[in-house]
């Protein structure tokens, strides 16, 4: 098996993972009322664009090795990295959702009986979830050797947070007051100590 083919095989898996760890959560949260949501155009496109990017894109290129001319060699080492990042994406978010519970939505919504979550990732960023996505974005551009393939995660990745992540604090901030504000002044939001 080639390097190339290594990457995409390993691709493959985390992609399987990422729906193992969301699928039951997704189950549970059809259960719990939402009390209200801020669902929109932005975030529509937002999300539209991390599923092309971190999904459809790669997916395509994976199975039928197009556009072919965007391919670069292969390194083992660049593989090894995308490895890494991908594992730590799938644990980060794992222990978001685990963290966040009932909860956790697809959207931006308040359900009932939401509370603020800073144990956990959250006791670290904001947006762990988020974190999880810049992860995978990068170990997608490691591990498929195909300039569009590759970079497609971390395009997608963008705008879904440039459309969000504002839209999301200011629904915080409406939900918890202080509390939220307080929290804002602790963590940051996406990269522990940095951003």
């Amino acid at each position: 098996m080639s390097i190339a083919a290594i990457g995409k095989a390993l691709w493959v898996l985390g992609v399987v993972a990422w729906y193992l760890i969301r699928r039951p959560y997704e189950r549970r949260a059809k259960r719990v009322q939402i009390v209200s949501h801020r669902r929109s155009l932005s975030e529509k496109v937002g999300l539209a664009a991390a599923l092309i990017g971190l999904g459809i894109v790669p997916g395509f290129h994976v199975a039928t090795g197009i556009p072919q001319a965007a391919d670069y060699p292969a390194r083992a080492w660049a593989v090894a990295i995308g490895a890494i990042a991908f594992v730590g994406a799938m644990w980060v978010f794992r222990r978001t959702h685990k963290a966040l519970g009932r909860n956790w939505s697809i959207t931006l919504e308040i359900r009932d009986r939401h509370e603020l979550v800073s144990n956990g990732p959250y006791a670290f960023v904001r947006h762990p979830m988020y974190t999880s996505f810049l992860l995978m974005g990068i170990g997608q551009a490691f591990l498929l050797s195909n300039w569009v393939g590759g970079l497609a995660g971390l395009v997608g990745f963008a705008i879904l947070f440039f459309l969000r992540v504002n839209e999301e604090e200011r629904m915080m901030m409406e939900t918890f007051g202080p509390q939220y504000r307080a929290y804002m002044e602790k963590t940051k939001r996406i990269i522990p100590y940095i951003y």
